[in-house]
């Protein structure tokens, strides 16, 4: 079953229907969270039966495609929208160290890889998988997007995009080619090097507990 779904997953998006955006937040130890959510038009009453076979959007064969022994399922979700006819499927899932992922079905072929590189810093990347559309398909009008939030400084990267300490991917499905790989490095935080903002923002918490506190008492 878990082959049958792997082979039916990659056959929806070589076909070039399938959207697709992943948000890891990695830790510096190596741990972390993984949001994934991936999308695609409702079928018609005729495509609908072909849908359900694939597993894509059955909470069960989701569970067996994104489990392993190092990473825990917290939520899988399938809901539709109406508003532009699609059908969902958002899986949140927690892994003990990054590597783990790459035993999930789902995975196998991302190799995800977090090493030490000089000295304090940690050298990660990811592979995309090449993804070939075809049937009429226009793969410029279908996405893949990544999301990487790190606990420490970002020392290099080949993101499209990077907001303090997170880095965004964008790709068409036509644009991944033969493959691609993201990859960055990075310094993990030390508790001594936490950012100034979050004492700032923890300090400004703490007085607006007070002073509710003792308007409390003065009531």
């Amino acid at each position: 079953m878990k082959k049958l779904l792997l082979i039916s997953f990659f056959a929806v998006v070589i076909s070039g229907c399938l959207n697709y955006n992943q948000h890891i937040y990695l830790y510096p130890d190596g741990s972390g969270k993984m949001s994934v959510e991936y999308w695609m038009p409702l079928p018609d009453s005729t495509g609908a039966p072909f849908l359900a076979r694939l597993g894509l959007f059955d909470a069960d064969s989701i569970r067996n495609e994104f489990s392993s022994p190092h990473s825990t399922i917290e939520n899988i979700k399938i809901f539709s929208d109406s508003t532009d006819s699609t059908i969902h499927a958002a899986i949140d899932l927690s892994f003990v160290h990054i590597d783990s992922l790459n035993e999930t079905m789902a995975f196998s072929d991302a190799d995800f890889s977090l090493k030490d590189g000089a000295e304090g810093q940690k050298i990660f990347s990811q592979f995309i998988p090449p993804i070939a559309t075809g049937f009429g398909i226009d793969g410029s009008k279908y996405f893949v997007k990544y999301i990487y939030t790190v606990s420490g400084e970002i020392i290099t990267h080949n993101a499209h995009k990077e907001k303090k300490q997170t880095l965004t991917w964008n790709y068409s499905l036509s644009e991944i080619g033969s493959g691609k790989t993201i990859s960055f490095t990075f310094r993990p935080f030390k508790l001594k090097e936490t950012p100034y903002w979050i004492f700032f923002l923890s300090g400004a918490v703490l007085l607006i507990v007070i002073f509710f506190l003792f308007r409390k008492k003065k009531d």
